[in-house]
């Protein structure tokens, strides 16, 4: 029997590069059915203090960025390695940025249901290719519906502030341990591989994990 190794993953739905990241390291898992990994996401606010409603797109980047040419220059290499990882990510059709409090609360419901994964890749969906205000709670009761949750749960619970704390405390956390950017995987409660990583270097993890 394979033993089974933990792979904790701090990621924001509205992160770029953890929507890359995700899809590296699935063409690996993928390339080795077999592999030890047994995944669970965490939640880590790229923007903690954006207002409850979101903002418009352009506004938080330039914001961000210092105006329209840093936002462009810090998005080239995303676009790049977006299409590299076999992505593609419409920005154009982007036009807020959300608040992911409640985004990360559904990520946390789904995974009492043992649909944590599914439910973050339906989030990366919804906001990178469909465009989607995955703040909303409309959006986010509809997104619970496709992979099988009970809507009308999701939704009632998102009017609450049910487990609002707890999503706060665990970013903290995260933050508390050193972690000041995302994605960052730790494997087996020790080793934190930060970034977007290929899928080689997760070929090598697997196998090292493996023979360990």
């Amino acid at each position: 029997m394979t033993k089974t190794v933990k792979l904790d993953i701090m990621s924001d739905p509205i992160c770029p590069w953890c929507y890359i990241g995700k899809a590296h390291l699935d063409r690996a898992l993928a390339a080795a059915p077999d592999h030890p990994f047994i995944i669970e996401w965490h939640p880590f606010q790229l923007n903690p203090d954006m207002p409850a409603e979101g903002m418009g797109r352009r506004e938080y980047l330039e914001g961000k960025f210092g105006g329209k040419e840093g936002a462009v220059r810090a998005y080239a290499p995303v676009v790049e390695h977006a299409e590299k990882a076999g992505l593609n990510i419409n920005f154009e059709g982007m036009k807020r940025t959300p608040n992911t409090i409640n985004a990360h609360r559904l990520i946390h419901w789904a995974g009492i249901e043992g649909r944590q994964t599914a439910a973050v890749a339906a989030l990366f969906k919804a906001y990178f290719v469909d465009t989607r205000d995955i703040g909303d709670v409309e959006v986010l009761a509809d997104i619970a519906d496709s992979i099988e949750m009970d809507a009308a749960v999701v939704a009632r619970l998102l009017a609450t502030e049910e487990d609002l704390q707890a999503i706060r405390d665990r970013d903290a956390h995260s933050r508390s341990m050193g972690i000041n950017s995302v994605p960052t995987f730790i494997v087996d409660n020790k080793h934190a591989v930060p970034g977007a990583q290929p899928p080689e270097l997760w070929a090598k993890v697997i196998a090292e994990v493996s023979a360990g």
